[in-house]
Formats: C-alpha cells, sequence, structure tokens
C-alpha cells in the first residue's frame, strides 16, 4: 500500500515510527513487536513505542548456496524451523549433506546470537499474544516465512508481518505461499497470519536500501542497547 505522499524513508527510525502509526490501527492482544536482526530492530523499536508493545528480537538465517552467500537455498528460525527452495536447491545440485552441513552451522550461530543479543534475558512469551514481526524491509520474503512458520508452533493469537518496503511481488508471494516445516511430519500449525504490510511497494524494486536515505550498518551495540530500553520501567 504506498501512500500518495511517501516515496522512501529518511531512516529506519523514521521508517518504524511510521510502520507503528499505521500498525496501531491493528485490534491487538497484549501487543508483542518481533524485529529481525540486525537492520529491523531499529524499526520495531519504533513501531513498538508507538503501539505501546514489548519488543524482542526475532533470529533467522538464510542458508546460503557455497559460493554465492546471497543466493538462499532457504532459511532457518528460532525453534529449529527450517524453509527450503527446492527449485533453488535443485539448480544449485546442492546434495543433502551439504545441505544438512550448512543448516547445523546456522542452527550454532543462532544459538550463539540468542546468548549475546539477549544475555541471560528470557525470549518474549508468545502465546496467546498479537505478534507483529518487523524488518526494514523484505526482497524475496524466505526470512519472513521461515519467521512466521517458528512463531506459528509458539501459538500466538494472530501473526501481522510488516515493514515499512517490499516489492509487490514479494507481498504477493508471502501472502499467498504456506509453508511447511523441513523434516517434520506435524501438521502444518493454524496460526492466523494477517496479510503482509507494506507501507511502500515501489516498482522497479532496485533493493531495500534504494528507499532510504541513510541506510547504514546496525551495529551490534546498538541492537543490545535498543533491546534494553525497551525493558527498562519507563
Amino acid at each position: 500500500m504506498t501512500s500518495g505522499k511517501l516515496k522512501r524513508f529518511r531512516n529506519r527510525q523514521q521508517a518504524g515510527a511510521l510502520l507503528g502509526a499505521h500498525l496501531a490501527q491493528f485490534e491487538s492482544i497484549d501487543p508483542l513487536v518481533l524485529g529481525l536482526l540486525r537492520g529491523g530492530v531499529p524499526v520495531a523499536f519504533e513501531a513498538a513505542q508507538a503501539l505501546g508493545a514489548d519488543l524482542d528480537l526475532f533470529l533467522v538465517r538464510k542458508l546460503g548456496v557455497p559460493g554465492q552467500s546471497e543466493l538462499a537455498f532457504g532459511a532457518i528460525a528460532d525453534g529449529g524451523v527450517q524453509v527450503f527452495n527446492e527449485r533453488v536447491i535443485s539448480q544449485a545440485g546442492l546434495g543433502q549433506g551439504l545441505i544438512d552441513q550448512i543448516a547445523r552451522q546456522q542452527e550454532h550461530e543462532l544459538a550463539r546470537r540468542a546468548r549475546f543479543y539477549r544475555g541471560e534475558r528470557a525470549p518474549a512469551t508468545i502465546a496467546g499474544r498479537t505478534v507483529f514481526l518487523i524488518d526494514d524491509g523484505m526482497a524475496t520474503g524466505a526470512s519472513m516465512r521461515a519467521a512466521i512458520l517458528a512463531l506459528s508452533y509458539q501459538r500466538p493469537h494472530a501473526i501481522v508481518p510488516a515493514v515499512p518496503v517490499a516489492p509487490q511481488q514479494a507481498v504477493a508471494d508471502l501472502n499467498s505461499s504456506c509453508p511447511t516445516p523441513a523434516g517434520s511430519m506435524r501438521a502444518s500449525p493454524a496460526a492466523p497470519v494477517h496479510q503482509a504490510v507494506a507501507l511502500l511497494t515501489p516498482s522497479p524494486f532496485w533493493g531495500v536500501g534504494a528507499w532510504y536515505d541513510d541506510f547504514r550498518q546496525v551495529k551490534d551495540a546498538e541492537v543490545i542497547r535498543l533491546l534494553d530500553a525497551s525493558s527498562s520501567p519507563g
């Protein structure tokens, strides 16, 4: 949904404030905002302030094709849930042994990051809450799909995926997809997922950073500071 006046964002802080103002129109139960690392956390912080909601991070790692790290053949998220793109796997000629090796490496990295960013703080409770799942933008939606699937198993009241900017096709693909967990025989979860929210859906897209005046890399210290600030009284 592209605003008639909004053309781009000054920075992640402005994008988060605008996104939070839009999301405030949604009915929610005990709202929780989850930011995807790292760029999603400053956006999520501002959205949580606008919503008067709790903030936490949600950890997702892309599974990249060796030698082509930007080409993802899947993703892995909190809870060990994996989502694979069988077309990319076939085109890249990836064997099961290599897929398992890369997935194990990323599982270890997820655990390390959870300890690093949260410290002794326990992850936010998901069950029964409206979860606003936020990133600073979405290109393909692979990471967002993995996060939605992992969250679904934690039985939230509803999941609202939201970003400041994304290509229209990625939004449509996300809304029409129903990912299932790799290597699991469990039935797909039935948590309600709201239609994805994107304030801007430009065409041509050119990449997430093209729609920010300031898209500098978010440092680890900034993520930790925002998480600490959100959990402090007042």
